[in-house]
């Protein structure tokens, strides 16, 4: 774990944490605090940089473990840098699963029923989970494209009829010309449905709906931009297992 960037302070805390797991796992903030003797905000700073996105979510993980010591018994035969990469997606996939909301599941399902051609853009290394969701609309019945050719996402987005549903897959939030093209859905009243893990992404004041997913600030290969993509591929399988259960297509099988 980055102990390195804790404060003396949080690495007290985050070293109380780790020795006393099935106290803290029923521990409120406030009760941590005092028992630790550390404050609220000190607790909340040591888990974000730790990799959680509160202490909510870090005690939320403490009692999934607590479950499934057997599911995750090679990390205790992981040397620590090890454990680190597998807990890292740990991580990353059980705050997806806490950032999801169940109204914006239900919203985007019947956004995609009523619509008679679904769009999706993506690009670089997103490009395979939207190519997913693409065959699996498609095999549900629905009418689906998926481009990623940046000039055609362009000029496709100015073409898109008010019966349409446009799926943005962007890690970032920030790629250009699915920014151009949400601006230009967004000012066509055109409804968008977005997977990205940047809630204050460039896209997003364009997007009618959004799936927002929680992405390490580790990156193994910091050099290029291979981010993991876990967080969308979650969020994507979710949104399109839902709607394959609501729509009846699970059942008729």
């Amino acid at each position: 774990m980055p102990t390195k960037e804790l404060s003396s302070a949080e690495l007290h805390l985050w070293n109380i944490v780790e020795n006393n797991p099935e106290q803290i796992a029923k521990m409120s903030i406030v009760k941590l605090s005092q028992f630790a003797n550390v404050s609220t905000a000190t607790i909340v700073r040591t888990m974000q940089k730790m990799g959680y996105s509160g202490y909510t979510s870090y005690r939320e993980s403490l009692k999934l473990k607590s479950k499934s010591n057997s599911a995750f018994s090679v990390l205790n035969d992981a040397d620590d840098k090890i454990r680190h990469v597998i807990t890292k997606n740990e991580i990353e996939m059980n705050n997806t699963l806490y950032n999801l909301s169940y109204s914006t599941i239900e919203d985007s399902i019947s956004l995609t029923r009523q619509a008679k051609i679904i769009y999706i853009f993506a690009r670089g290394l997103s490009e395979s989970i939207a190519n997913e969701l693409m065959v699996k609309l498609q095999l549900t019945g629905k009418y689906c494209e998926f481009h990623s050719d940046p000039n055609i996402i362009k000029t496709m987005a100015s073409k898109i009829k008010p019966n349409a549903l446009a799926i943005f897959i962007t890690l970032n939030g920030e790629t250009e010309e699915l920014v151009a093209a949400t601006a230009i859905l967004n000012k066509n009243e055109i409804p968008t449905l977005t997977f990205t893990t940047n809630p204050a992404g460039s896209i997003m004041p364009y997007s009618t709906m959004s799936f927002i997913g929680y992405m390490s600030k580790t990156n193994y290969f910091p050099e290029y931009e291979v981010r993991s993509r876990l967080p969308l591929q979650i969020m994507t399988r979710i949104f399109s297992d839902a709607y394959s259960v609501r729509t009846g297509f699970y059942e008729s099988k």
